[in-house]
């Protein structure tokens, strides 16, 4: 993964400063910019994948301009709605997954979506709320931010004699490119402090309405001993723990502010929620994991990413969906900051890149072309036409098993057309 510096902007092309949009600056705008004009698909060097809406809010309002959308130029085969926009220097394709459709398969979809109509995306980011392990290798808080260093699918594997899981799962690091940003941030605050609070700040002055992406000293951050569940009189979902146990608190010293702390380290990806202290526990001393979530695992192969995840919960059964915005909130604002010191990933958009764009996408389709004929070929055999004038007419229903079978129906699915390879 190489990123190269821009070149000179030419007169046909409209190109925000640097000192505009300069991240450092502290005054903020009245509100987010609209870029009139458009970008093509090949000047877009940021793909951002969020897994909800309150996600994808918290990434749109962390542009520096919101671009216009394209007319006509995204793939036809492509069922994702982006917000374009652009962070400094960097031209940034955000994406969300599918309301109420979430998991690492689901995540793998939309990248390739993505990636088909933008073939110039250079780094990835998966920005998001997560769940945090409390007692661990580090202090993780609700609101903080865990950045991966690794990432681990902890439910990928076999059962073995006795019914024990085998895991098979490899971890997966993320780009260079990308974890040597995240080393010169990490540098600077040593020096100085994070932005994320500053940043947050502005974010309310632009956009009033998002109080509730904004900390609170009304939302409760209480830890359980692992072996301890939620208790609710009615048996339904109740996040405001008042009927449990005060006893089972564990006592942590407060800490001096509210700023969010920033950790790094291995990431835990699954495609269900994890909701049990007991079972997070195990895990994340198996793998030194220190944050649970549902998506990145999906995606590392296809498109190697930096996973960002605000603190919303501890994974367990007291899970409270009040830090939920706040948290995505604290991800998005991380990745600003973190964009600031990144290389610019923006490719230039002379008639050359544009010649190799067209030409790698008709050959790819002369490739996928290639490959329909040779699957076709493939039932070709001796007397063919014989043995079609042989077969005799069908009994009532013959076949139609299939049509209603689970495997096919889930082959069959929309979120399933990118793992075809026809």
């Amino acid at each position: 993964m190489s990123f190269t510096s821009n070149a000179s902007n030419t007169a046909k092309r409209r190109r925000t400063t640097q000192d505009e949009y300069d991240l450092r600056k502290t005054v903020p705008l009245p509100a987010t910019k609209i870029a009139r004009g458009q970008y093509a698909p090949s000047e877009y060097g940021v793909g951002w994948i969020c897994a909800l809406p309150i996600e994808m809010t918290a990434a749109r309002v962390m542009l520096g301009a919101v671009h216009e959308a394209f007319q006509g130029e995204q793939d036809e085969a492509d069922t994702n709605s982006y917000i374009l926009g652009n962070i400094g220097p960097h031209n940034i394709v955000i994406a969300c997954l599918p309301s109420g459709h979430y998991g690492t398969n689901n995540a793998a979809s939309v990248v390739s979506h993505m990636r088909r109509s933008f073939p110039s995306i250079r780094a990835g980011l998966m920005v998001g709320i997560g769940g945090g392990v409390p007692l661990g290798k580090a202090d993780v808080r609700l609101g903080d931010v865990v950045v991966s260093e690794q990432v681990i699918q902890y439910d990928f594997g076999k059962t073995e004699a006795a019914g024990t899981f085998k895991r098979t799962g490899t971890a997966v690091r993320p780009p260079q490119a990308l974890l040597t940003a995240v080393a010169r941030l990490r540098a600077d605050h040593e020096i100085e402090a994070s932005r994320i609070q500053e940043t947050l700040s502005e974010m309310l002055e632009r956009h009033p309405r998002l109080k509730d992406y904004a900390y609170s000293l009304s939302l409760p951050d209480r830890v359980f001993h692992g072996t301890y569940d939620h208790v609710n009189a009615s048996g339904s979902a109740n996040d405001d723990c008042e009927l449990c146990d005060e006893t089972q608190w564990i006592q942590r010293p407060p800490r001096e502010s509210s700023v969010p702390n920033i950790h790094y380290g291995i990431i835990a990806s699954g495609n269900q929620v994890m909701k049990r202290g007991e079972t997070r526990d195990k895990i994340a001393q198996e793998l030194g994991a220190i944050c649970f979530e549902m998506e990145a695992a999906g995606l590392m192969d296809s498109f190697p990413c930096l996973v960002i995840r605000g603190i919303c919960d501890y994974c367990d059964s007291h899970k409270n969906q009040g830090w939920q915005k706040y948290a995505a909130a604290t991800a998005a604002a991380y990745a600003k900051e973190l964009l600031s010191v990144l290389p610019n990933t923006t490719p230039r958009d002379d008639a050359s890149v544009r010649a190799r764009l067209q030409d790698e996408a008709r050959k790819e389709e002369q490739r996928r072309i290639r490959r329909r004929q040779r699957l076709l070929e493939s039932l070709i055999f001796e007397q063919l036409d014989v043995r079609l004038t042989s077969i005799q007419e069908s009994h009532t229903d013959t076949c139609e098993w299939l049509l209603s079978h689970p495997d096919y129906l889930t082959w069959l699915g929309q979120d399933n057309l990118a793992e075809h390879h026809v």
